[in-house]
């Protein structure tokens, strides 16, 4: 790993570091008073909606307020701490949907972090002889191998909504080039396919179906799927790699945890080898203390209640001691199964990288950023047709699995028109 993957690409980052990403200053400070416009109009709501004015920002003005217009929801789902109960963001979440206070809350909190954190911030770190942003990149910072960035953080920049979608249009190549993005298409899933085995997923993949239809076909056992459906296949699919219980998956989809519990049980049922696969790696996690990536990339855990069972043999752990876990250990669980799908993502897309910075070397354009399957270029207009499928090809290829790599490679005037 260190020589064929952290050292090669150590002088791309400090390439990329130097080199920057233009910002458009001015679009942002009118994306910024949008926004100041917007969040007064949710604050606003929000008194009517209380029947008074209250300090959006103080927890205990806003667990009086909850007490008031919703006592039962608030109670049963918030929990006491020393000064009354809480509303911190993971309460708040259980809440949406049950008070017009929570809903436009929530939508104050994500608007004046983008604010905050992006809008406002980024012309601040324009560098004057550069009219560009650097970042840090850092390559052992993570425990999964993914890379991270920071001054600013550009791994976080948000997509989900229209708002932090627009973020994205301030992101501007060298003058008459185009910016490029080639994401990875469900990397993640992929791996899973072919670290599990999973014929059903394999078959999908090869075969270039849905892999969320054909999800949702196995769940809800009839061929016709509705696009909510499709939505239920791809929650699952993506909420079995990060550990989604069923309450979470429940509430996700609008369902009761008992819900929730039939449909994992029936995926476990319909894709018993990824069920397989995902016991057997926290068994390994539990007696070797670590797993590892395709690469042999590993990341070491530590466990309360099961480490009498390290240095036994995987297959000797019994299911029961999987069940009943402090806190810790079953987060510790949680990031074992994780851990070699999202650490070999990390792998592939540095390897990727390594790949693309040879083909690079023989024209102007310039990878700018790393954002988890994504990589961002500047590329004179003159190079586009004959880089883009070599750059694909260089990603889709950059290491052998079971199913095929797919990148989605897209040029616009600014990062947000590449999607």
């Amino acid at each position: 790993m260190l020589l064929e993957v952290e050292q090669p690409l150590e002088p791309i980052l400090a390439e990329m570091e130097y080199c920057g990403i233009r910002i458009d200053s001015a679009y942002l400070q009118e994306l910024s008073q949008q926004l100041e416009k917007r969040l007064a109009e949710l604050e606003e709501n929000t008194y009517q909606a209380a029947g008074r004015k209250f300090n959006l920002g103080s927890p205990k003005q806003l667990s009086e307020i909850l007490l008031e217009k919703i006592p039962d929801e608030f109670q049963k789902k918030s929990r006491k701490t020393k000064t009354g109960y809480s509303t911190d963001a993971a309460v708040l979440d259980k809440l949406q949907g049950d008070h017009p206070i929570v809903d436009d809350l929530l939508e104050h909190r994500t608007l004046s972090k983008l604010k905050s954190t992006y809008v406002d911030a980024l012309p601040q770190l324009v560098r004057a002889d550069t009219g560009r942003v650097h970042t840090d990149f850092n390559q052992a910072a993570t425990g999964t191998g993914r890379l991270s960035s920071s001054n600013p953080n550009m791994q976080n920049i948000p997509i989900r909504t229209e708002f932090s979608r627009q973020i994205r249009k301030a992101f501007l190549p060298e003058p008459g080039w185009l910016m490029v993005s080639a994401d990875y298409s469900q990397i993640e899933l992929r791996i899973l396919a072919h670290l599990s085995q999973e014929p059903v997923l394999i078959e999908a993949y090869q075969n270039n179906r849905d892999v969320h239809t054909v999800t949702a076909q196995l769940l809800f056992e009839k061929e016709e799927i509705t696009p909510d459906e499709r939505r239920f296949g791809k929650t699952i699919n993506f909420g079995v790699i990060y550990g989604m219980g069923a309450i979470k998956f429940g509430k996700s989809m609008g369902k009761s945890a008992a819900d929730g519990k039939k449909f994992i049980e029936r995926f476990n049922q319909r894709y018993s080898k990824v069920f397989e696969y995902l016991e057997q790696v926290k068994k390994e996690a539990i007696a070797l203390g670590y797993v590892s990536t395709i690469l042999g990339r590993r990341r070491y855990l530590n466990f309360e209640r099961l480490s009498d069972l390290k240095g036994t043999n995987p297959e000797a752990i019994h299911p029961d001691r999987l069940k009943s876990l402090t806190k810790n250990d079953a987060q510790s669980l949680r990031a074992a199964a994780n851990a070699p799908i999202q650490g070999s993502s990390a792998d592939i897309i540095k390897l990727a990288m390594i790949e693309v910075n040879k083909i690079l070397q023989n024209y102007q354009a310039r990878l700018l950023l790393q954002v988890h399957d994504e990589l961002i270029f500047e590329v004179p207009p003159d190079e586009w047709e004959e880089l883009q499928p070599k750059i694909k090809d260089a990603m889709e290829n950059a290491l052998p699995l079971s199913v095929p790599l797919i990148v989605d490679i897209h040029a616009g005037k600014n990062w947000m028109e590449t999607k």
